[in-house]
């Protein structure tokens, strides 16, 4: 019976796989048709690849405005140049933009297996898990709207999720070797990677403190010792533990034999820094780090946006409300803090309020900068959304929420620029993390991620506009 049922699954997994890839190529088919030449950061990332493509690796030949490593690059000439060995296919076939731009349609492939193993690893088994609910979300996952539209330029974002993606997947299966290096491999397709890196660290960290606190909390019960009381008891108490935990040398040397390829790979990080001056590379004026407190906030927003079916309900808003009531102190507290941050810390990059091609663009300029009051008045919003996604974590462990939200923090606050692809991959992994939705929710996901995609592709291929001292053609994307 449940060999038939693995089979049937797998029957369920390709027709998915193999749908989506049908889509995928009939809409490359359309972009290739639209776009025959470079658009927005293609007009770095193309010639680049291209003179790698010929053999032109010498740092002469970089271009100063790139600021990722050369992982899609190298990659890339990895992938075609067999194909002129194998069909005899000339080098101006091999190395044209739509050719490059294919390796991001064949990393794409490859992310909807890593997803489908993904939520096979991380979602326990069980007969409430069917395997409709395994590959609805992952199908969902696939074409999430901001990752599945960069699949049909030659951006850095496939390759990017399918490393990091990789990664975490070797880390769950305990191979912390391949994991460590998959994970250089994401770094050198963009730095900021280096995080989800520790994070597979953070993961095994998390597990073997979980293991501790319940070894520590089936003592106290045994011994019957008194617990301690107050509004932050429990607060007080894992910061106890973790001192206590960290006192010990016998389990800080367990913990570095678990984890020691993320520790190297993280002293190979920290060379870098040095020898480079910084985590960007080129063009570094346009890419400075600060503390955008609130990139969290829009972080928090754009995942209820997007998994409004599993975050938004009656329900959700009712106890929302009666927690707030009655820990009114503490939600005082947190919404003076969080408009504190609203004020003090919020930046507009000059290329956010410069470029009309981006949705963002419209967004700040249309709410945020027309009105001043808008962004204090959804402060109350962003607490919502925040408690929302910690709510539906809450089957994770303590330890496991610490390690997520710290890379969170790390990865989107230093970032100056407000682009929703920085929050693609957080939100993937957040996606990863809940408890299997149920199947209509599922359905209902899927359906909106459909509509958002053929609104935003239709919106991209369709409704070109042109700026008034340029003749090349222009269009609105994420």
């Amino acid at each position: 019976m449940r060999a038939g049922m693995a089979q049937l699954e797998g029957y369920y997994f390709s027709a998915a796989l193999s749908c989506t890839f049908l889509v995928s190529c009939l809409l490359f088919s359309a972009f290739s048709r639209a776009l025959r030449e470079p658009y927005m950061d293609e007009i770095f990332h193309l010639p680049q690849a291209q003179r790698y493509c010929e053999g032109h690796f010498s740092l002469s030949q970089w271009d100063p405005m790139i600021t990722t490593l050369p992982g899609l690059y190298l990659l890339s000439v990895g992938v075609v140049k067999p194909a002129s060995w194998i069909f005899g296919w000339s080098e101006h076939v091999v190395c044209s933009i739509g050719m490059l731009r294919f390796v991001n349609l064949l990393f794409s492939v490859g992310n909807f297996y890593l997803l489908y193993l993904l939520f096979r690893k991380v979602q326990p088994r069980h007969k409430a898990a069917s395997s409709i609910q395994r590959i609805l979300s992952t199908l969902t996952l696939a074409v999430f709207p901001t990752l599945y539209f960069f699949n049909f330029l030659y951006y850095t974002e496939a390759g990017s999720m399918f490393f990091t993606l990789f990664a975490y997947l070797m880390c769950l299966y305990g191979n912390h070797k391949t994991s460590a290096l998959l994970g250089f491999c994401g770094f050198m397709f963009r730095q900021t990677n280096i995080i989800w890196a520790i994070f597979c660290a953070g993961n095994v960290i998390a597990q073997k403190l979980t293991e501790a606190w319940k070894t520590e909390l089936q003592k106290k019960k045994e011994e019957k010792l008194p617990s301690i009381k107050g509004p932050f008891s429990e607060f007080r108490k894992i910061l106890q533990f973790l001192l206590a935990y960290s006192m010990s040398f016998k389990n800080l040397s367990m913990l570095f034999l678990l984890t020691w390829p993320y520790v190297l790979l993280m002293f190979l990080f920290c060379a870098f820094v040095v020898v480079n001056g910084g985590i960007v590379i080129g063009d570094r004026s346009s890419h400075e780090a600060c503390l955008h407190f609130p990139q969290l906030f829009y972080f928090f927003s754009f995942t209820l946006f997007f998994s409004f079916p599993h975050l938004l309900s009656l329900k959700k808003i009712r106890s929302f409300l009666c927690l707030v009531w009655k820990r009114r102190i503490q939600f005082f507290v947190i919404t003076l803090v969080s408009i504190f941050l609203v004020w003090k810390f919020t930046y507009a990059h000059k290329y956010l309020l410069a470029d009309n091609r981006h949705y963002t663009f419209y967004v700040w300029k249309r709410i945020f900068q027309r009105y001043e009051i808008v962004k204090y008045l959804l402060v109350p919003v962003y607490i919502f959304a925040g408690w929302s996604i910690a709510d539906s974590l809450k089957s994770k462990s303590i330890f496991w929420n610490l390690m997520f939200f710290i890379c969170l923090f790390t990865v989107i606050v230093p970032q100056k620029l407000l682009e929703f692809r920085y929050f693609i991959l957080p939100y993937v992994i957040y996606r990863l993390n809940i408890p299997l939705p149920p199947t209509s929710r599922l359905v209902c996901e899927l359906g909106c991620y459909a509509v958002v995609n053929f609104l935003t592709f239709y919106i991209f291929l369709n409704k070109t506009f042109q700026w008034p001292n340029s003749q090349d053609i222009q269009r609105f994307m994420w």
